[in-house]
């Protein structure tokens, strides 16, 4: 008897984008919604199964309970910055089904996996790392003893199973799609520079890079790449186009675009008969030929990680690219044609006053389309959470603010937390209200009454999170 299961991405802050499919777990100056693609795999392995997306579909905490009362199994993803507000869902579901069996999974109970389940009786067992094969086997009625990657409370101890090898045929698994049209909503889920409404998948697992900041590999998904065929792929695309002929772009959000030239060029001989809008990931050593590849395959758009301008930072974050790669990289995208979204990151290791203001003026010299500004956080597990407890520059604040919004929980020898989030404003500020930049983003909504609806509520959100960031950094006292 398989067990009735809900799969739950949890409100665990209003508009909160910090579970299953998000680099970067926070609620964002706009608001934004990637897909909860880790939670589909098992959504697809187990037939009686429900994927609920709280924040993108407005779901609140309280309803969010009430839905769990029908369930046998719940499996929530958690985030570092939710899990207290998670747990405590957690104890809500149980007051009102006291039967029902809870699952903790993501790379925040990974890391910490004791201290997660000393947090709450609540939850039964956590499934560590990749987690499809885990939670499935219980629904099908395995016991726990029995599951590898399954941590669970014993006779008043912790026992931690053997772990579970990476998941290396990912052709067998589900396609992400087939759950986003079964259980979810795709005009919920709308991300400023991309295209709405829009369909997001992930093509590979793990990613070879040592940047010291990332949170997925060191945690979840691992170094090692792995790969889905091009031609699996391009059954996903296709079954995309047949499920949402409404969809304007599709989007890969894996590191697929970033590593493997031939394995891209595959990719895209697979693509252009399909003639389809997509957008993806990319690194700065991306070279111009695999750049004309994917542009000619129907490629729009590139998020690339630029971080920093500054050499020492990026050397000391181990992100393996240079200012001179981005330069010619971003030449080489807007010679093609292609847009390219821009992140950068202030907090990193080495970095003070004098580096921001280099990443500033290596951002207006890139000049890409859109840009984010992030504060670096050390996630439990990555080498930077390490580093700032090493060097006594990680401090006892929250990560973020009681919406879930960005604050900063380090600080370093002439460089605060309130400068920190000073510089997060002056940065897009400075970068946004250029007039060339200003007239780039509204020619779009002249002519397209959906834009300019788009765009006026983008910048209310955008100015009234700025107005309350000014104010912490006026007040904070470091």
């Amino acid at each position: 008897m398989i067990m009735k299961t809900l799969l739950l991405n949890p409100p665990s802050f209003p508009k909160f984008d910090g579970g299953a499919g998000s680099r970067w777990p926070a609620t964002r100056e706009i608001t934004s919604f990637w897909y909860p693609v880790w939670l589909t795999y098992p959504a697809g392995m187990i037939q009686e199964s429900r994927l609920l997306d709280a924040p993108s579909h407005g779901i609140t905490p309280e309803e969010t309970v009430q839905i769990a009362r029908d369930y046998e199994l719940l499996v929530l993803f958690t985030s570092t910055p939710g899990f207290a507000n998670e747990v405590r869902m957690a104890e809500l579901i149980k007051d009102v089904n006291p039967t029902i069996k809870i699952a903790f999974v993501g790379p925040h109970v990974t890391v910490l996996t004791d201290e997660s389940l000393k947090a709450s009786s609540a939850i039964d067992f956590i499934c560590r790392r990749e987690f499809e094969y885990s939670v499935t086997e219980f629904a099908q009625g395995k016991k726990l003893e029995d599951i590898a990657g399954i941590s669970y409370r014993k006779n008043g101890g912790i026992v931690h199973n053997p772990e579970r090898p990476p998941v290396e045929d990912l052709d067998s698994l589900p396609f992400a799609v087939d759950i986003y049209k079964r259980d979810l909503d795709i005009t919920r889920y709308s991300v400023p520079f991309l295209h709405h409404p829009y369909v997001a998948f992930y093509t590979s697992r793990g990613c070879p890079a040592r940047c010291v900041y990332c949170l997925w590999p060191p945690t979840l998904s691992g170094h090692r790449w792995r790969v889905r065929s091009s031609e699996n792929v391009a059954r996903e695309v296709r079954r995309a186009q047949e499920l949402f002929p409404n969809a304007r772009e599709i989007f890969f959000d894996d590191d697929t675009f970033a590593w493997g030239k031939q394995r891209v060029l595959d990719l895209c001989a697979k693509f252009k008969p399909l003639k389809f809008t997509w957008s993806c990931t990319s690194r700065v050593h991306t070279d111009y030929e695999t750049l004309k590849a994917m542009r000619e395959a129907g490629c729009r758009l590139l998020i690339v990680g630029y971080e920093s301008g500054d050499p020492e930072v990026l050397k000391k974050m181990r992100k393996g690219t240079t200012v001179e790669q981005a330069y010619e990289f971003t030449r080489h995208c807007k010679k093609l044609g292609m847009a390219v979204h821009g992140d950068f990151m202030i907090g990193l290791p080495g970095e003070t006053s004098q580096s921001i203001k280099r990443t500033f003026e290596f951002a207006k010299k890139l000049d890409p389309e859109t840009i984010q500004v992030s504060i670096a956080h050390p996630f439990p597990g990555t080498e930077f959470d390490k580093y700032l407890k090493d060097n006594g520059y990680f401090t006892n604040d929250g990560m973020t603010d009681e919406f879930g919004h960005q604050l900063p929980n380090i600080q370093y020898p002439g460089l605060d937390r309130r400068e920190i989030v000073a510089w997060v404003e002056e940065f897009y500020g400075r970068y946004y209200f250029r007039p060339h930049v200003i007239f780039r983003i509204v020619r779009k909504a002249i002519f397209n009454n959906q834009e300019r609806k788009r765009l006026f509520s983008e910048a209310r959100e955008f100015l009234q999170l700025r107005a309350k960031r000014k104010a912490f950094a006026k007040t904070s006292c470091g």
